[in-house]
């Protein structure tokens, strides 16, 4: 490979670490209702369909192209999905030179009989 390759290959890189991974807990749950509900029409509509022409295959792709439909609309963390960002506590510098110990540490653990 040339080096310009390497190059190109850098700069696709870099798009692909400048797009957004994240989702927020409200967005989460925002896909998941959205997911459900896709895939319940989508369902029903290929039920009934399938019914009427009778035709169980007719059923099957409809609920296939819900479920593709679905994934197009809630696996990508679009910007609908990170409106409510979480504010994190800012990081609490050691005032010391010796390791802090966990609350949890500190109690002394029962021993039972």
């Amino acid at each position: 490979l040339s080096v310009y390759a390497f190059i190109s290959l850098g700069k696709m890189l870099s798009i692909f670490k400048s797009i957004p991974t994240h989702m927020d807990y409200k967005g989460q749950k925002l896909a998941e209702q959205i997911f459900q509900g896709i895939i319940l029409i989508s369902a029903v509509i290929g039920f009934v369909y399938g019914l009427i022409i009778e035709q169980f295959g007719w059923t099957v792709y409809i609920v296939l192209a819900g479920f593709a439909v679905s994934c197009v609309l809630t696996l990508p963390p679009w910007p609908m999905y990170r409106k409510n960002p979480l504010s994190w506590q800012p990081v609490i510098p050691e005032s010391s030179g010796e390791p802090s110990q966990k609350p949890q540490e500190s109690l002394k653990k029962k021993k039972h009989k």
